[in-house]
């Protein structure tokens, strides 16, 4: 590893600065990028007050990002990804609300630029693999002859629920030096190589998305655009059918929500269904929010070939969702993978991942239909 460049990916947070100031030390020849994805001055009525704290990917961040460079001697490059980031996170991500699904930034950036378009700027530069800070970790196994990705040591900040669609060739030129620390572990260590963000806080929003208000940045993403929105606004109805209220559009509404439903109930009521084709929310109890099946798609195996048997495995349908035991049954379609769950799981959302482990394994993983 010491004789082959890493391009580090720096976030300017604690995590990516932590992970080049660990490779310098180890004596690797590293060189800092940091990607440019979203210009946080557009769509100025999303700012938060305070500059937007807590959110990933800010000007601030790129200021913080060089700092750390400079302050470890490394060469370091901003990438403009702006246009790319926006073809293939923003305009899904958009796409997704609009059908009704909920879907997940952070997974289609890992996939279309963090460990693609990333790749490839790092090859340009002369790196042979790329670092980041996801808390991780790959293995080769010699036996199997693929790379395994399991669960971080810190489980609370394990992110392998996010990097499901690695391919093997990917995960062949990535490295996770944290996978095998906790996170106070690598505040010590930064603060051990004296790194200047070493207490900064983590970021919690989606970058383009600073108020975590999904919605209204739909919203005012056509405002910019110029772009005539639906006619979305339609009928709030019971799992009888009736109808009970009003909404002003299906992208405000996702499985399981309970909160700024807008009707008067005896008893909580939550989102069940969303049908963008009939402008209907489908509310009801909490007990209609439990789904025992659901079907995965695009599915993406990471250590384990596809498989052509039932296989039991712990299943997540969301990053804080506990996995929960279930039967995997391939289908005739390849890319196609049914759970059955052994108890039926509360709030299986159309968009979100479905992720397979084995234990710490991280088997694989694909979008639930």
């Amino acid at each position: 590893m010491l004789n082959e460049t890493i391009a580090v990916a720096m976030s300017g947070g604690v995590d990516s600065s932590a992970v080049a100031g660990l490779l310098h030390r180890q004596g690797a020849k590293i060189v800092g990028l940091t990607m440019q994805l979203w210009n946080q001055r557009r769509l100025p009525e999303m700012a938060v007050e305070g500059g937007g704290a807590g959110r990933c990917c800010s000007l601030d961040d790129v200021y913080d990002a060089r700092y750390v460079a400079q302050h470890l001697g490394i060469p370091y490059y901003v990438v403009n990804f702006e246009q790319r980031f926006e073809e293939q996170v923003v305009k899904p991500f958009i796409g997704e609300y609009l059908a009704g699904r909920t879907p997940i930034p952070c997974t289609l950036c890992n996939n279309f630029i963090k460990f693609d378009q990333f790749l490839e700027m790092a090859e340009g530069v002369g790196a042979a693999k790329i670092a980041t800070g996801h808390y991780a970790r790959i293995d080769f196994n010699g036996e199997s002859g693929r790379y395994e990705m399991r669960k971080s040591v810190d489980r609370a900040k394990d992110q392998t629920y996010f990097l499901f669609g690695l391919k093997q060739d990917q995960m062949a030129r990535t490295l996770f030096p944290l996978g095998g620390y906790l996170k106070p572990q690598v505040r010590e260590l930064a603060r051990e190589l004296g790194i200047p963000v070493a207490d900064k806080p983590d970021s919690q929003e989606i970058c383009f998305v600073p108020n975590g208000d999904y919605a209204g940045f739909i919203d005012a993403y056509f405002r910019e655009q110029g772009i005539a929105s639906e006619q979305t606004r339609g009928d709030i109805v019971n799992t009888d059918g009736q109808v009970i209220g009003e909404h002003e559009g299906v992208h405000h509404f996702t499985v399981g929500q309970r909160r700024g439903l807008g009707i008067a109930a005896r008893e909580p009521l939550y989102v069940i269904a969303t049908k963008p084709a009939e402008h209907l929310v489908v509310v009801g109890r909490n007990e209609d929010l439990l789904r025992a099946r659901l079907t995965a798609k695009e599915v993406n195996w990471i250590s384990v070939d596809a498989i052509r048997a039932p296989l039991r495995a712990e299943v997540k349908i969301r990053n804080k969702h506990l996995a929960a035991s279930a039967m995997l049954y391939p289908t005739a379609d390849p890319n196609r993978i049914e759970v059955h769950f052994d108890e039926p799981q509360r709030a299986v959302t159309p968009g979100q991942g479905a992720v397979f482990y084995a234990g710490e394994l991280v088997l694989g993983g694909g979008w639930i239909e």
